[in-house]
């Protein structure tokens, strides 16, 4: 004997049964700013394959850019090398401002104008709920963001790599903070928070340059805060003895000094500040200093610290998104 059993609702394919209409209405009102978002894709990609283009067609003798002899006594980078050098060495603050600008687009155009201007009634009486309408608004330039930058990430990597050996090369360093957010998955974490805090401010305050004018502040407040602090998001290596400060060309040095025998740590800046009739070396020395320290991150500590800043900012996103629902359904049902 069988046995009959109302089938439960499919409520996996119903939500997203349930956002295609808004996303098919959101990318048809916005579509020139989609394309411009594609234009700028675009250029990004093309300026970094015209400096590596220009590099490959230099007149370079050695492989890591020399134009003199190979070995000799002279090191003389070609012009080619260090322009591009100079042009790629903030590529990651670029990149930074792109999710900024991506937070400001959600903030302001995206939710906070439709709030404003009442235009989002429509499709609240079509069927359409506030979470729903909410949703698409999150979802779309989430997934443009992740999928654009991603791209300029592996672009500007790719940039990057050709200083590889470079013996001069002081502006492309992993943790230089130009060069850092735009290299790994931090500047993703980024861009989704822009996202979620352009969304929770633009439900905040309905108003389009009020959500904008505090998406900025509120992303600058962060994005300062994380590349203050950022050395201390992954513990660093300690390195005493005479070869303290040989750490190598791409570690990231937190502090120096002197330590003691008992494994206090001096800083050169107390007797810097201190008597300046007296040597700071002999300064030093009478505090009980016997030998020199560094503290700073190797170059293995890349990873580590690029995976805690991005949890921190997904975190972050993760509460913002939470937020904004909560306020859209206080205020709207």
């Amino acid at each position: 004997m069988s046995t009959l059993t109302p089938s439960k609702p499919d409520t996996v394919t119903a939500v997203p049964s349930a956002l295609r209409g808004p996303v098919r209405v959101l990318l048809r009102a916005h579509r020139k700013a989609l394309w411009a978002g594609a234009a700028l894709l675009l250029i990004g990609i093309g300026i970094v394959v015209a400096l590596r283009a220009w590099m490959a067609s230099a007149k370079e003798l050695c492989a890591d850019g020399d134009i003199t002899p190979c070995g000799g006594p002279i090191y003389q980078p070609s012009y080619a090398r260090t322009s591009s050098e100079t042009f790629l060495a903030e590529g990651g603050t670029v990149l930074l401002l792109l999710a900024g600008l991506i937070g400001v687009f959600v903030a302001g155009p995206l939710i906070a104008r439709e709030l404003e201007s009442g235009t989002f009634r429509p499709a609240w009486t079509q069927s359409v709920s506030p979470a729903h309408w909410l949703a698409a608004r999150l979802a779309v330039p989430a997934a443009l963001a992740v999928i654009g930058l991603t791209a300029l990430i592996a672009v500007y990597r790719w940039g990057l790599w050709a200083f590889r050996g470079y013996p001069h090369s002081y502006l492309t360093r992993p943790y230089d903070s130009g060069i850092f957010p735009g290299t790994g998955p931090a500047v993703l974490g980024y861009a989704l928070l822009a996202v979620a805090v352009g969304a929770l401010c633009a439900v905040l305050v309905r108003r389009a340059l009020v959500a904008v004018s505090l998406t900025v502040v509120v992303l600058g407040a962060v994005g300062l805060t994380l590349a203050t602090w950022r050395y201390l998001l992954w513990p660093t290596v300690l390195r005493t003895g005479p070869d303290a400060g040989a750490i190598g060309p791409n570690s990231w040095g937190v502090d120096v000094g002197m330590i003691t025998a008992s494994g206090e740590r001096l800083y050169w800046e107390d007797c810097n500040s201190a008597d300046m009739t007296q040597n700071v070396d002999a300064c030093m020395r009478d505090r009980g200093a016997i030998g020199d320290f560094a503290e700073y991150h190797p170059i293995s500590h890349y990873w580590p610290l690029q995976l805690v800043e991005t949890g921190i900012l997904l975190a972050l996103a993760a509460l913002a998104v939470l937020a904004a629902f909560r306020v859209l359904r206080r205020l709207h049902g």
